[in-house]
């Protein structure tokens, strides 16, 4: 199971980088983009995107360099900042989208035969890995 997991990591890890992107960053693109306003407090993204605070920091500082979002103070908590993504990050996230769900279905998808697939299972088992993760 590890090999084929860090097989997929490091696969959709270079699929990534065509588009400029380390996994981390498209991570926060996504879920920048699925957010309200597409707005999210720094801490409640690091743990979204199962990185330490001080990785998403560092992340969303590059990435804000780069335009792809911008860091705000949290208007409500002088402590706290947001991250915002912006039309340019929106649109890198659009261009990586497709290669990522390639990289899916090339990696996962197409090695499962139509009787290795219990859709009622699979979506049970994929719900356990969410919750544990």
């Amino acid at each position: 199971m590890q090999p084929a997991i860090t097989a997929m990591t490091q696969a959709f890890e270079k699929a990534m980088r065509a588009h400029g992107l380390t996994r981390t960053e498209y991570f926060v693109l996504l879920a920048l983009s699925k957010a309200p306003d597409h707005t999210m407090k720094l801490g409640d993204l690091a743990g979204l995107c199962h990185v330490s605070p001080p990785v998403v920091g560092r992340t969303v500082q590059a990435m804000a360099a780069e335009g792809l979002l911008r860091r705000e103070q949290a208007p409500h908590d002088a402590r706290s900042f947001n991250a915002v993504l912006t039309d340019t990050g929106r649109a890198r996230l659009e261009q990586a989208l497709p290669v990522y769900v390639a990289t899916l279905r090339r990696l996962i998808l197409d090695h499962l035969h139509r009787e290795d697939i219990d859709m009622a299972k699979l979506a049970a088992a994929w719900q356990r890995m969410a919750e544990t993760a």
